[in-house]
């Protein structure tokens, strides 16, 4: 988890941020997102005139960060999804594809990082 400790120092008045990552091996969003409106597939780079415009994005965060690598190989490889985007850096991924793609990769992603990487993972949230 993160943690951000706020310091103010006495001189000139001025603020020190610390920000501290604690990794730990958890899953903190695993989240779907079925017929999004094609600006969201805009505002996070993706293309709106794809093969899967307007059916599905799934996201998923996740500690340590470079787990997304694996994360994205896992997603693409259970249900044929499109990398929207990996993190390693952040531990986000984003895929595409249709509403069943979507959700068996983050199933997929979901069950492997708890029964084989012993994660905590959170429920799997759909709007």
């Amino acid at each position: 988890m993160a943690d951000t400790i706020y310091d103010t120092l006495k001189n000139d008045g001025k603020v020190r941020i610390i920000q501290e990552l604690v990794p730990g091996k958890q899953i903190t969003i695993a989240h779907i997102i079925a017929n999004p409106d094609e600006v969201l597939y805009t505002k996070l780079g993706l293309d709106p005139a794809g093969e899967y415009t307007k059916t599905a994005i799934g996201i998923i965060t996740m500690s340590p960060a470079e787990t997304a690598i694996i994360a994205g190989d896992i997603a693409t490889k259970a249900s044929g999804v499109d990398l929207g985007f990996v993190d390693r850096f952040s531990g986000t991924l984003i895929v595409t594809g249709t509403v069943s793609q979507v959700e068996s990769a983050v199933r997929a992603v979901a069950d492997y990082a708890k029964n084989v990487l012993n994660f905590t993972v959170c429920d799997i949230t759909k709007t």
